[in-house]
């Protein structure tokens, strides 16, 4: 637990003013019995009411204090557990965002936002719990058995027969809930995931009437946290009924044996009505306190996950960089013998030995198969992934030298999934370069083909974009894509698929583009037509993992057979579709 105090450190007198203030209502607590004991013993029997009246002020400005002292707890103790985990979550999220794709592989994303909310929530919960009943329940347990002690020590026998059998009720029932609670934070955490996945892919279950396969999958996953729950809060549900069992036996106890002593004599009824006051308020503190504890179950499993992510090993970080205030400079791009695997396995190789040099402002072009390993190739290149073995050179500085931040700088990427955030169309393409002007801005998209559509919208750049795009088309977000990333003027650019759902005539405007305004851009252009890249400085034919060619679009039409039956076939679809 020394990693989180850290997080305790900034907000300590709040963490110690909470539990300290909370001693005012303990001792109100403790001293109220006693002050209606002498009112019943002594104003009321002796009929003094100017003694009533004493006392009951007394007890008036004692629940005054107490109130504000309870207030003042309340208050730090809320505010000590808030920022906690506040500080908690923020470290938490920053820890995901220094992830490696590999890191990222190894946990669902569902996963990760129950432990970013639920399980800090939970945290947060028994932080506050504990910072408030910290001295509250075990002070009133003390001060309550020294009270009852001191006023008939016989009568608090009663109470030392009960305490160790509800210890050892409370430990069993702690045993049980730990495994049911990590359970269903794991319940929570495949529900997540298919709400995300459902709500993320909704028009494609639309448009394969899906909805109802969805549906059971979500009952499935929903009535399996339902399960999860039922068990881990039937140990909650037990543990009430224990508590009270215990509480009304005992207090039932102490008045027929206390009744008894009053009837001989040898007991008041004000010290009577005191002691099972105290009796109750020793029981209730062992309530508190096996709640307390029972919440901690849950939290400790939601730590556990929590650590999880801290613990996490990162695969790529600057550590061991050779030149970390390097910058890409020229965007001369060389694999050395480079193969890639996932799981960093060499009999899953995805990538196999694999050498050639792209020099500056040359265009490469890169086809083949689906699985051939083209998006694993230029993943390489900005080190979304480290190599296997054999090395990525940019400008002749192996990547792992560059820090990340300089490398990726340097690298522009139109992934072949697109993605696009909530916010306008200016801020999307910002990310490119926050510190752009509007001129260079608009440039940008006018090199993607972008600038047409976007001003013909009523709001312009201005025009506010839907969750992940979804109020532009396929072809309209790809060229937002390619303009964000045009605008980071990058020395290498990286197309993976990116002009797929484009026609013919505006790609070719947009390779047009970058013949002028990036000639001195190094380009790597994954297609699926040939057409896309056959007037590319060098195209790349993979196979499985190899390479099977490499030369310009002649070259490789005269010598290469399998990319002759691409080119011909494409070709052929090409006139059939014109025919």
């Amino acid at each position: 637990m020394k990693r989180y105090k850290k997080y305790i450190r900034p907000y300590l007198a709040a963490f110690i003013l909470g539990p300290v203030l909370m001693i005012t209502e303990v001792l109100g607590e403790i001293m109220l019995p006693k002050m209606m004991s002498l009112i019943i013993n002594h104003g009321v029997a002796a009929r003094d009411n100017g003694y009533i009246l004493m006392m009951g002020a007394g007890m008036v400005a004692t629940a005054m204090v107490m109130a504000l002292g309870g207030i003042g707890g309340a208050y730090f103790s809320a505010k000590a557990s808030i920022s906690f985990t506040s500080d908690l979550r923020q470290d938490l999220f920053d820890k995901v965002q220094r992830f490696s794709f590999k890191n990222v592989d190894d946990f669902s994303t569902g996963s990760l936002v129950t432990r970013l909310t639920n399980d800090i929530q939970q945290i947060q919960n028994v932080v506050m719990m504990g910072l408030r009943m910290m001295f509250r329940a075990p002070g009133m347990l003390i001060g309550a058995l020294i009270m009852a002690f001191l006023m008939n020590a016989k009568l608090a026998l009663v109470i030392l027969v009960v305490i160790p059998l509800l210890t050892l009720a409370i430990a069993v029932i702690l045993w049980t809930a730990y495994p049911r609670f990590e359970a269903m934070q794991k319940a929570i955490d495949r529900l997540n995931n298919g709400i995300q996945e459902a709500l993320t892919n909704v028009r494609v279950i639309k448009s394969f009437v899906r909805e109802g396969h969805e549906e059971a999958k979500f009952k499935e996953a929903n009535t399996g946290l339902k399960d999860a729950g039922m068990r881990a809060l039937n140990v909650v549900i037990t543990t009430m009924p224990v508590m009270m069992l215990a509480m009304n036996v005992t207090t039932l106890a102490v008045v027929w044996y206390g009744g008894n002593l009053i009837i001989a004599g040898k007991m008041q009824v004000g010290d009577l009505t005191a002691f099972t006051t105290y009796i109750v308020q020793i029981l209730m503190s062992l309530m508190m306190l096996s709640m307390v504890f029972l919440q901690s179950s849950r939290a400790m499993a939601c730590v556990k996950r929590v650590n999880e992510i801290l613990d996490v090993s990162i695969d790529l970080t600057d550590d061991g960089a050779g030149y970390p205030h390097r910058q890409v400079e020229q965007g001369q791009v060389e694999f050395q013998d480079v193969c890639f695997s996932y799981n960093g396995g060499e009999d899953s190789l995805v990538l196999e030995h694999l050498s050639f040099t792209a020099r500056p402002g040359e265009t490469i072009g890169i086809i083949g198969a689906t699985g051939s390993g083209k998006t694993s190739l230029v993943q390489l290149i900005p080190r979304l992934y480290d190599a296997t073995s054999g090395r990525v050179l940019v400008d002749g500085i192996d990547v792992r030298d560059y820090s990340l931040e300089h490398l990726r700088n340097g690298v522009g990427m139109v992934l072949q999934k697109n993605v696009l955030f909530s916010g306008s169309i200016e801020e999307n393409l910002r990310w490119g370069d926050e510190e752009a002007s509007m001129e260079e801005l608009r440039a940008a998209a006018d090199s993607a083909q972008a600038d047409g559509f976007v001003t013909a919208f009523p709001k312009g750049y201005d025009s506010e974009m839907g969750q992940g795009g979804a109020n532009v088309s396929g072809g309209q977000k790809q060229r937002l894509c390619i303009a964000r990333a045009l605008l980071k003027k990058p020395k290498i650019l990286i197309l993976d698929d990116s002009t797929s759902a484009v026609d013919t005539a505006t790609e070719a405007k947009i390779r047009e583009c970058f013949r002028t305004s990036l000639k001195d851009t190094t380009k790597f252009i994954i297609a699926q037509r040939i057409g896309s890249v056959e007037d590319a400085d060098q195209i790349m034919v993979l196979d499985e993992g190899r390479i099977a060619a490499m030369g310009t679009h002649e070259e490789l039409l005269e010598h290469c057979q399998a990319y002759q039956e691409i080119y011909y076939s494409q070709r052929e679809r090409e006139k059939e579709v014109g025919a």
